[in-house]
């Protein structure tokens, strides 16, 4: 009996052709999540400082298009229009901007959301592709002896290792990012009020 070494890569190496697809997918798969967590944390952080910092260079140029918006809604003057109508006029205008940046900073945070839910499926099938290899092995064999059967059990635990190993940070991930984006979206839309307001007073002065 072959000894089966329990690391990814002896497990890699024991595992046959179909089980050794499943493995490079879900490595694959993992790669990308990391590099889309690494991607949505630093978005993340990027964002939160533009928002909740003072208006300095870096945040206004962050929240540019934010604060463009509202300046070309003010531009434009309403007969009859009163005060609060206007603030809301120019908060709606910096809100439709707000979420276009939003939707930019979160970028392919959806995938890892994909990847959480498809990852353990995939290393599933691997799992029952195992299981088959170990009840081929015994039909062949006509043995049912640890020897015959190891392999494929161990190629099929493997597999929803790595499937786990994939699904979970993405799915912990796209939790806490998500939350942090909702919590930078509700400081953001309280900037955009604020800014209404100081828009407004400053037209009324003129």
């Amino acid at each position: 009996m072959d000894t089966i070494t329990l690391s990814p890569l002896g497990l890699f190496l024991a595992a046959g052709p179909v089980g050794r697809g499943v493995m490079i997918l879900l490595g694959l798969a993992s790669l990308w999540c990391w590099v889309l967590i690494i991607e949505g944390l630093f978005a993340a952080a990027r964002l939160r400082r533009a928002v909740s910092g003072p208006i300095d260079a870096a945040a206004g140029a962050h929240l540019a298009p934010v604060f463009e918006a509202g300046l070309q809604a003010g531009s434009l003057v309403i007969p009859g229009e009163s005060v609060g109508e206007r603030r809301h006029r120019l908060a709606e205008a910096m809100g439709r901007a707000a979420r276009l940046l939003l939707a930019d900073a979160e970028g392919r945070l959806p995938d890892l959301a994909v990847i959480a839910s498809v990852a353990p499926f995939v290393g599933l099938f691997g799992s029952v592709w195992g299981i088959m290899t170990s009840f081929a092995g015994i039909a062949t064999a006509q043995d049912t002896s640890l020897a015959v059967v190891a392999p494929g059990i161990a190629e099929a635990l493997a597999a929803t290792a790595y499937g786990l190993a994939t699904a979970i940070p993405a799915s912990v991930a796209y939790s806490r990012l998500g939350a942090r984006f909702a919590a930078t979206a509700s400081a953001l839309a309280d900037r955009i009020d604020e800014h209404a307001v100081t828009l407004v007073a400053g037209k009324a002065r003129q």
